[in-house]
């Protein structure tokens, strides 16, 4: 029984014949008395006389039919989840064009199965019923119809039945991105599941109605003409054909297509009044069935109609004399027909007019879900305009907008939070180095004061020493440049360093927008790395190859820090190994400034690099945060409109900064 149920083919193909099983039953019984159908016309040997075989084996061929062709559709259909339902759990996701052909089913078969049961029972049945012989065309049409009702409410039924299986294999088998099949619109879903249960309720009300006038009018013609042939005919009389033909002519009869006949022993038909058409099912009906039923006759299964007969006696022969009558007219019939025509197409455009106006109204609150996921829409809010499900839909969408705004306020803050921490961590460390490398000009200035001082001490000297001449005088003037010269240089470099500092102590949260060349930013680079590159025995080796007439703007310090800490990442990957070498690279490609930083270490370990822009991860143990990438990442997406790739191998690393630029030259 596990076996069973673990192959999803088997229980739909059970729930589908289960229910078509359920309604074909309920149409065998029901179909003989919506169709009114003569007492004893079914499963008799009148039946089979009339159809070859009996109304119970008809169905009995019918139900085979539907539930094997189910069942055989159902099995080939599926074969290829039941196969993936069979494979190991470890498995199943390894091959992801058969997930993909899977899901492709899942989404497609509800539907085919729809069509399926809509059209394929009404087809079979009109099949057998043109093949097995002695119906009419408007039994058959009749049958159709009812059929065609009840497959209606199959379809509809068995889609809603079936639909959590293939949602059950849908969820099992989602893998991102694998989302293919019919698309089908929420308009489209309203017309499919409300427009053939429509479809089923109007052709039961207007045959049940049909019906139900059928039986309320045949019992009031068959009592009519009942009694006018018992009060002008008698049973014990004998006849001759011209006593017949005089008292024929003095009935009155309500409807000129109403027929008077005789049929006689051998079955041949003598028509005395009217032009009716008398067909072989009533006067087989008449010569086994109608003396059982109180002269009762019937023309067909399901056609509308009806006689009374009595027998009469011409000259020693018993013949029987009948009135042929029409329960309702061809014209109650087209009448009832354009009713539901006319029915049918109202609803059919109220659903689709309805259909567009809740599509509408997702499509809208779709839109602004993908927004939000597009990060353009942080904070607008959908009006509420009805008080059912959709509203309902909205009030949540607002409520996870304002969620979502109060989310990324907390994330800003915490993200800037920790991006100071960082800066302060990297601006501690900077300090330190900017320190050490600040001693050498400030050692220089102070030689250089000294020096000075001496060169005063002897200028003083000389003012009043007959001695010394004028050429002395230029000497120590010389002298005196000299030195303050080589102050001059050591403040410059000084102020450098300060400037650069400065910029890098002001919060990377701010907005400071500059105009700024990638030789100023790569001298500021120069400046701040200076010592860390001294200290770990490493050479940058820059290479700019843009132009100082390509301007950018934004704020440098920013791009500073991210570059900063790139290429500490790229000192660190040496592991202390001394004489390497890291390229700082910039050029133009593509309408971008293309900035890389690339080492030669060991790259990048398995563990960080599906991760490395998704998240804070470090593999420097306790040491490192993980927040360094992932924050120069984030800065330049957020402040610079641009992107960060990488490349890693077991011969270095190399990072590429995309900065995009306007057709001005300029950006951000």
């Amino acid at each position: 029984m596990k076996k069973i149920f673990n192959s999803p083919s088997t229980v739909i193909a059970l729930r589908y014949a289960l229910i078509a099983l359920i309604i074909t039953l309920i149409l065998m019984v029901i179909i003989p008395r919506v169709l009114n159908y003569g007492p004893g016309s079914i499963n008799t040997p009148f039946d089979i006389q009339m159809s070859y075989i009996s109304y119970n084996t008809q169905f009995l061929i019918i139900v085979f039919a539907i539930v094997f062709v189910i069942v055989i559709f159902t099995k080939i259909l599926l074969r290829d989840i039941d196969k993936w339902y069979r494979i190991p759990e470890e498995e199943k996701y390894s091959d992801l064009e058969k997930i993909k052909k899977i899901r492709k089913k899942c989404f497609n078969l509800p539907y085919f199965f729809f069509a399926f049961e809509l059209l394929v029972p009404s087809t079979v049945v009109f099949f057998i019923l043109s093949i097995t012989g002695g119906h009419s065309a408007i039994m058959i049409f009749k049958i159709i119809a009812l059929v065609l009702s009840f497959t209606s409410l199959l379809a509809v039924t068995s889609f809603i039945f079936s639909k959590n299986l293939y949602d059950e294999i849908l969820s099992k088998t989602y893998v991102e991105g694998f989302d293919i099949g019919i698309k089908i619109s929420m308009k489209q879903n309203l017309l499919l599941v409300v427009f053939p249960s429509f479809l089923s309720g109007i052709l039961l009300t207007a045959l049940i109605g049909y019906s139900s006038s059928v039986i309320e009018k045949e019992e009031m013609f068959y009592n009519t003409y009942n009694r006018i042939l018992v009060e002008n005919f008698d049973t014990q009389k004998q006849y001759t054909k011209n006593e017949i033909n005089e008292l024929v002519n003095n009935v009155d009869l309500y409807n000129e297509k109403d027929t008077i006949f005789l049929l006689h022993n051998d079955k041949t038909v003598e028509v005395l009044k009217g032009d009716k058409n008398v067909s072989y099912f009533v006067k087989e009906y008449i010569t086994q069935l109608s003396d059982q039923y109180g002269g009762r006759v019937y023309d067909g299964y399901g056609v509308d109609t009806q006689g009374a007969s009595i027998k009469v006696n011409i000259n020693n022969e018993n013949c029987y004399l009948v009135i042929l009558y029409d329960i309702i007219s061809s014209t109650a019939l087209n009448y009832l027909g354009i009713v539901g025509l006319f029915s049918f197409c109202i609803t059919a455009i109220i659903i689709s007019i309805y259909g567009n106006y809740l599509s509408s109204r997702l499509n809208e609150i779709y839109k602004s879900f993908r927004n939000i996921c597009n990060n353009t829409d942080k904070s607008t809010l959908l009006p509420i305009v009805s008080n059912d499900e959709i509203g309902n839909l909205v009030m949540a969408f607002n409520d996870i907008q304002k969620l979502n705004t109060s989310h990324i306020k907390d994330i800003q803050n915490k993200q800037n939070m920790l991006i100071e921490r960082e800066r302060l961590a990297s601006l501690g460390q900077m300090v330190g180095g900017i320190a050490h490398s600040l001693k050498t000009p400030i050692f220089s200035i102070s030689g250089g004061i000294e020096g000075l001082i001496d060169l005063v001490d002897e200028f003083d000297d000389s003012i009043e020493d007959p001695e010394v001449n004028d050429q002395d005088m230029h000497e120590i003037a010389k002298d005196m440049k000299v030195w303050l010269g080589k102050m001059r240089t050591q403040l410059t470099y000084m102020s450098e360093v300060i400037t650069a500092v400065k910029g890098q102590a002001v919060s990377l949260s701010g907005d400071d927008t500059v105009k700024f060349t990638i030789e100023e930013l790569f001298s500021h680079i120069s400046v701040l790395m200076k010592h860390e590159l001294q200290t770990a025995l490493v050479t940058l080796n820059v290479e700019n190859k843009v132009s100082n007439s390509v301007i950018l703007k934004g704020n440098i310090n920013n791009l500073v820090q991210v570059l900063n800490n790139l290429i500490s990442n790229a000192i660190q990957a040496y592991n202390g190994q001394k004489d390497k070498s890291i390229d700082l690279k910039a050029r133009l490609e593509n309408n971008n400034i293309l900035i890389s930083i690339k080492d030669y270490g060991p790259g990048l370990p398995n563990i960080v690099k599906d991760k490395i822009f998704k998240e804070m991860i470090t593999t420097k143990g306790k040491e490192g945060t993980g927040l360094g990438i992932f924050m120069s990442y984030s800065m330049i997406k957020a402040k610079f409109n641009g992107d960060m790739k990488y490349e890693t191998s077991e011969k270095g690393t190399e990072f590429t900064i995309y900065l995009p630029l306007n057709n001005t030259q300029e950006s951000y």
